[in-house]
């Protein structure tokens, strides 16, 4: 595989929320995204989600709970957890998919 530039493969995608597959590792998908600021409704997945803030913020809700995601944080929703990403989440996205037990 070559390099990857997150920055720039964020700044090539077609939109806001589309997500764009970088590669897979064992059972784990690793995914780029851009959030501009509008709401993701409530959704919840089979698989966990690691989401890495690289740049801006994300404002989630797991669980009816808050949580702020700052540049260079992450967070872990687990598997059937109920999130939704609030409205100001802004900024580079990358989400690491594993099932449960991985």
């Amino acid at each position: 595989m070559s390099l990857v530039n997150l920055f720039d493969a964020a700044s090539a995608l077609p939109g806001a929320w589309s997500s764009r597959l970088l590669g897979e590792i064992g059972t784990a998908s690793v995914k780029l995204l851009r959030m501009d600021g509008t709401p993701v409704r409530e959704e919840a997945h089979g698989t966990a989600e690691i989401l890495i803030v690289l740049d801006g913020r994300m404002e989630l809700v797991v669980q009816g709970d808050p949580v702020a995601v700052g540049p260079g944080e992450m967070y872990r929703v687990p598997a059937g957890a109920a999130h939704a990403v609030g409205p100001g989440s802004h900024g580079t996205l990358l989400i690491v998919e594993v099932a449960e037990g991985d």
